[in-house]
């Protein structure tokens, strides 16, 4: 459904190069997780797949289309990316807010109609908000604004997201939250997803495969089991981890033992 072919980024012509050659398939039902240290490009990769950033060289591409001859509303329409932070300059509903994810599928001075008020309110159940479509955004807690975020990605691409650390500033009964929502998300409703995390336990709990990107590269890439190693572990974070499979869930677990240098 969407590949990076041999993808590099940079800025500007002489800065660093972000992301490196590249290349990665998240096919149509995957849930996708891309994790790497600070600086390692897995953010600015999440933003090349979404194609709100060009890449310099190489090319991604939709269901076998390259974006660069897509528009940015055929795009949104297929694709909605969650940010790791939503600020808002007003005030607005949660319904507000997810009706905002219909925008990509409105004409010009076209407003919302019956149908996409019952997109968004189907979102909002499916993201368990549906009690708080009334709410203003800005008295929800930090996982209820994240599942309303969630809901207007799905109001406005059902069949794929692109999440940016979807669990970062949630306390811990929050992150179980959004994971699970995740995780039912891909398995009943068979959206396609790829993450961009630091979260090692969230991408062993729910993704079933993952990229591992450092300095810009990806230096491993497979099914969850056969990369989330302590050799992977250790040549990404320069950490010493143990990585075992939890006996009361059976999901692999990653406790860090010892950092290897400063």
């Amino acid at each position: 459904m969407l590949r990076a072919d041999n993808v590099t980024f940079r800025y500007h012509a002489g800065t660093p190069i972000v992301v490196d050659a590249v290349t990665l398939e998240v096919g149509r039902g995957d849930l996708v997780g891309i994790l790497g240290p600070n600086g390692s490009g897995k953010t600015t990769l999440l933003r090349l797949l979404s194609g709100t950033r060009a890449p310099t060289s190489g090319r991604v591409l939709l269901d076998g289309t390259p974006m660069a001859r897509m528009s940015r509303r055929d795009i949104a329409r297929r694709l909605a990316v969650v940010p790791q932070e939503t600020e808002l300059a007003f005030e607005y509903t949660a319904l507000e807010i997810v009706l905002m994810g219909r925008h990509a599928h409105l004409g010009l001075f076209e407003v919302e109609g019956p149908r996409d008020y019952a997109l968004a309110r189907e979102s909002l159940a499916a993201t368990g908000t549906a009690h708080l479509e009334d709410r203003e955004f800005h008295t929800l807690s930090g996982g209820e604004k994240q599942r309303v975020v969630i809901a207007a990605a799905l109001a406005q691409a059902s069949d794929a997201l692109l999440l940016d650390e979807p669990t970062a500033s949630l306390d811990l009964g929050y992150q179980l939250d959004i994971a699970t929502l995740l995780s039912t998300l891909n398995r009943d409703r068979g959206v396609t997803m790829a993450i961009s995390t630091h979260d090692l336990n969230l991408a062993a709990s729910i993704c079933r495969s993952l990229v591992l990107m450092r300095h810009g590269r990806v230096i491993a890439s497979g099914p969850t089991g056969d990369v989330l190693t302590p050799d992977h572990v250790r040549e990404l974070y320069d950490v010493d981890a143990d990585v075992h499979v939890h006996d009361g869930t059976g999901h692999m677990t990653v406790v860090p033992v010892r950092r290897l240098r400063p």
